[in-house]
């Protein structure tokens, strides 16, 4: 007999083209079996709610090892049970880096009973310095799922090619946070008539687009698969589109702040909407989702990157980078399913399946025999966002006060439920 069965909810599996009222059976942390009139030792009755595969985020900050006062592998790890994710990849600029295998290694184990599964991201660089390669082989022999020195950007071209020609032995992608420094500067928002407006350093598009242009000629060179972070300007969607029609391996990814809000949105001098790259000019904020739509986009990351109150009490200029996003995503990307811009098949596509696919995870679909992990959620409820009463230790997010429609109720990861009537229940 099924441990557990979820029923009469609308199931919704784009890996297997699967949308129909149903209930699926859970035995042993695997699907069992889905159809009608399915019994087990336990049931949810999901009527009304969307049942799919577990959200997987392919880019979060977790802050541990040595910034625990922001995050930790537990708080992190139910935040994202909240959210809806099963599965999160977790960038390596903790405190020491996470890049050797030792670090790699302790965060996994660590790691091992919390409510999702946590998979490491190691450093290209030691120290994320841009200087010299990481332990490349050893983390990946440790746990590691793909490289990236996210929050830096890799200044020194021969040192990215031999990061590329590295990592393609192992079959992981390599991850960019595409910014060129000189560009960059000092700039603490979009380049526009915003921050023209606020008096604030401006961050040009070019910044982004220019490692992104010579990311591509690199990948192209070596042949190792390139995925492009938190993706946010119309030059950028062009340059991957390109080098995907011509048949080069190049992913990218888009936060759900880039898909929804743009840099006239943001209230002045709000630190808690200072993120990098920044939001976007209308124009961007139309290239990305359409990109989402087109699948040019294959997935959507929240770049979840708590910082303690007081860090973000500074003033703007002073302020760190950063948003929090996995307890928002989901109610705030089913917008663009009410705006007409994306089907929901298409959308949880880019939550599941398409993440899984580009870092070679399994997961992502609800097959027979594939892990259970899965996302039950409302598309319905509608509810305020409270950040004082998260599952993260941070607050620093941009959607605080507002309604958002769309919620999970009930996570489940390797047949455990984690989170029952949006609730976290089992944290270790």
């Amino acid at each position: 007999m099924p441990d557990l069965v979820l029923k009469n909810g609308r199931v919704i599996d784009p890996a297997h083209a699967i949308d129909a009222t149903t209930d699926i059976a859970i035995r042993h942390g695997r699907i069992a079996a889905l159809g009608d009139g399915l019994d087990g030792a336990e049931s949810i009755d999901c009527t009304g709610l969307v049942v799919c595969p577990g959200l997987i985020d392919l880019h979060v900050h977790l802050r541990d090892p040595g910034q625990e006062w922001k995050e930790d592998l537990l708080s992190g790890g139910r935040a994202a049970a909240a959210g809806g994710f099963t599965t999160v990849c977790c960038m390596p600029n903790t405190l020491p880096t996470n890049d050797t295998g030792a670090i790699t290694r302790d965060m996994v184990e660590r790691a091992a009973d919390g409510p999702v599964r946590i998979l490491p991201v190691g450093a290209i660089t030691r120290g994320l310095a841009g200087e010299a390669l990481a332990e490349i082989g050893e983390m990946v022999t440790a746990g590691a799922v793909a490289i990236s020195d996210d929050g830096c950007g890799v200044q020194d071209s021969h040192l990215m090619r031999r990061a590329m020609e590295y990592a393609k032995p192992f079959e992981i992608p390599v991850v960019i946070h595409p910014q060129d420094d000189h560009l960059f500067g000092h700039g603490v928002m979009n380049e526009g008539w915003r921050a023209t407006e606020l008096g604030l350093a401006g961050i040009p598009s070019a910044a982004e687009d220019v490692q992104i242009d010579r990311d591509i000629r690199l990948s192209a060179l070596t042949g190792t698969p390139l995925h492009v972070a938190h993706l946010s300007t119309t030059g950028g969607v062009e340059l991957v589109r390109r080098a995907q029609g011509a048949g080069l391996l190049v992913s990218a990814e888009v936060t759900p702040h880039h898909l929804l809000l743009t840099d006239t949105d943001m209230p002045a001098y709000d630190p808690d909407w200072k993120m990098s790259p920044p939001l976007r000019s209308a124009a961007d904020r139309e290239a990305v989702v359409a990109a989402l739509a087109d699948g040019t986009i294959q997935a959507i990351a929240t770049d979840h990157a708590p910082h303690a109150p007081e860090e973000k009490e500074r003033p703007f200029d002073d302020a760190p980078f950063g948003v929090i996003g996995l307890e928002t995503c989901l109610g705030v990307v089913l917008a663009l399913v009410r705006e007409g811009r994306i089907s929901l098949a298409d959308l949880i596509h880019r939550l599941t399946a398409g993440p899984a696919r580009l870092f070679g995870l399994d997961g992502g679909h609800l097959g027979v025999g594939a892990r259970a992990d899965l996302c039950c959620f409302d598309p319905e409820a509608r509810w305020r966002v409270e950040p004082e009463r998260f599952y993260s230790k941070s607050r620093n997010c941009p959607w605080a006060g507002r309604e958002l429609t769309g919620r999970p109720l009930h996570t489940i990861t390797g047949g455990r439920v984690v989170c029952r009537d949006g609730a976290v229940t089992d944290a270790r």
